[in-house]
C-alpha cells in the first residue's frame, strides 16, 4: 500500500479543513489496522471547525477530524485474537488507560489518560486507513450496515444519558433538542419504558422526525416565548403534570434553565449538551425542590447495548442519516451539516464506495 492511498481530513485551524494524503499508520501488538468505511459528522466536529475549541480542548496543531466511524479489519497486531482480517467493525473512539481507578471502577470515560478521536491533542479517524485498539472495536453482525455501525457512537451517548437519568417504566420524559443526540435519546428512552416523551426544538422539521421516531408530543420553541410560558406549555402537554426526567441535549443556557424549571420536584435533569463553560441558572428553586442535576461525558460500557439495540431492530437509527458524501467531498459534507442543508440531521462521509461493505443496501 502506497503512502498516498491514505486520504485524510485534517483540521489546521478555524475554518481551515484540508484533504491530504498521509502515510498508512503502523500498528502495535494490541491494535488493528482498519480500512475506514464511513464516518458521521458530529456537532463537535463542526464546533472545532468553526470555533477551534470546545471548552478546554483547543486545536493547537493540525488535527485529523472525525470520530463516528466503522471499518474493515485490514491487518492484525500479533496479540489480537478476537478479530480477523475482513471483519466489519464499529469503532468506539475513546481508548482509556485501563489501569487507573476510573477504568478499574467501570467509569473509563473519566480516565485522565483517555485518548479520544478528534479531541485535541488526539487525531480522529476521517481517513482511509486508521489504527485502533482491537478491544475497542465491535464486530458487526452480517445484517447490520456500516452506516449503522458508525451510528453506534451517537447512539451510545443516548444509552448513557438514559442510564444516567435512570429512565424506567412509566417515566414522563422531556428531551430538549431534536438534533442527532436528542433523537437517539428518544429512541432509547422509549425502549427503556418511558411512557410519555416530549421533544422540543427550534426547527419544526426536526420535530417531525422526532414524531416519526416515537415522540408522544413535540413542542416548537420560539424566541418570543418566555421561560414561564414554555414551562406552562410543557406541563399542559402532560395535562398539568410535569416530566419527572429531563435530558438536555442542547447545552444552551436557555434549555438548561427550562429543564430545571419544568422538571417535577424530586426529579432528575441530565445535561448532555456542552455549551458555554459558565451559565446563569435558577439553582435555588431546583435545590429546594430536590431536582437532581447529573452530567454526561460521552459513555462507558454502552457500545454493546447500542449494538444490541440496532441488531435487534429496536433502534431505528437509519432515519437519522439524511445526506451522503464521498471523502473527496468533505468540505461540502461539513457545509451541509453546519447549515442544516435540506433538513440535514446526520451527514455520512464514505471513505469507500457506498454499500461496498454492506451485505444488504443501506
Amino acid at each position: 500500500m502506497a503512502p498516498n492511498e491514505n486520504l485524510t481530513a485534517v483540521l489546521y485551524g478555524i475554518e481551515d479543513l484540508r484533504l491530504e494524503n498521509q502515510s498508512i499508520p503502523e500498528i502495535n501488538d494490541d491494535q488493528v489496522l482498519l480500512e475506514i468505511d464511513c464516518v458521521g459528522i458530529c456537532g463537535s466536529d463542526v464546533h472545532y471547525l468553526v470555533h477551534g475549541r470546545i471548552g478546554d480542548f483547543i486545536v493547537k496543531k493540525p488535527m485529523i477530524i472525525g470520530h463516528e466511524a466503522s471499518g474493515i479489519v485490514a491487518k492484525l497486531g500479533k496479540n489480537v485474537s478476537t478479530l480477523k482480517v475482513g471483519d466489519r467493525v464499529a469503532i468506539e473512539p475513546g481508548v482509556s488507560c485501563r489501569l487507573c481507578e476510573f477504568c478499574k471502577g467501570g467509569k473509563y470515560n473519566l480516565c485522565p489518560e483517555m485518548a479520544f478521536c478528534a479531541t485535541p491533542p488526539f487525531d480522529g479517524n476521517l481517513r482511509r486507513f486508521y489504527a485502533h485498539a482491537a478491544d475497542f472495536c465491535f464486530k458487526l453482525p452480517d445484517h447490520v450496515t456500516m452506516e449503522e455501525g458508525a451510528l453506534l457512537e451517537p447512539l451510545s451517548v443516548g444509552v448513557h444519558a438514559c442510564r444516567r437519568a435512570d429512565v424506567t417504566l412509566g417515566d414522563q420524559l422531556l428531551i430538549l433538542g431534536a438534533g442527532p443526540i436528542g433523537l437517539v435519546t428518544l429512541i432509547i428512552a422509549k425502549e427503556m419504558g418511558a411512557t410519555k416523551v416530549i421533544v422540543t426544538d427550534l426547527i419544526q422539521g426536526r420535530l417531525d422526525v422526532a414524531k416519526e421516531l416515537g415522540a408522544d408530543y413535540t413542542l416548537l420553541i420560539t424566541k418570543e416565548d418566555s421561560e414561564e410560558t414554555l414551562v406552562k406549555k410543557v406541563h399542559a402537554l402532560l395535562e398539568g403534570d410535569a416530566p419527572n426526567k429531563t435530558v438536555d441535549c442542547s447545552g444552551a443556557e436557555a434549555t438548561i434553565r427550562l429543564g430545571l424549571m419544568a422538571t417535577k420536584s424530586g426529579g432528575v435533569l441530565v445535561i448532555v449538551g456542552c455549551g458555554s463553560p459558565e451559565v446563569k441558572l435558577p439553582l435555588i428553586g431546583a435545590l429546594t425542590r430536590e431536582v437532581d442535576i447529573r452530567g454526561v461525558f460521552r459513555y462507558a460500557n454502552d457500545y454493546s447495548a447500542a449494538l444490541a439495540m440496532v441488531s435487534s431492530g429496536k433502534a431505528a437509527v437509519k432515519r437519522l442519516v439524511t445526506h451522503h458524501f464521498d471523502i473527496s467531498e468533505t468540505s461540502d459534507a461539513f457545509e451541509a451539516s453546519r447549515n442544516g442543508t435540506d433538513g440535514a440531521i446526520k451527514v455520512m462521509i464514505h471513505c469507500q464506495p457506498r454499500n461496498k461493505n454492506n451485505l444488504k443496501p443501506f
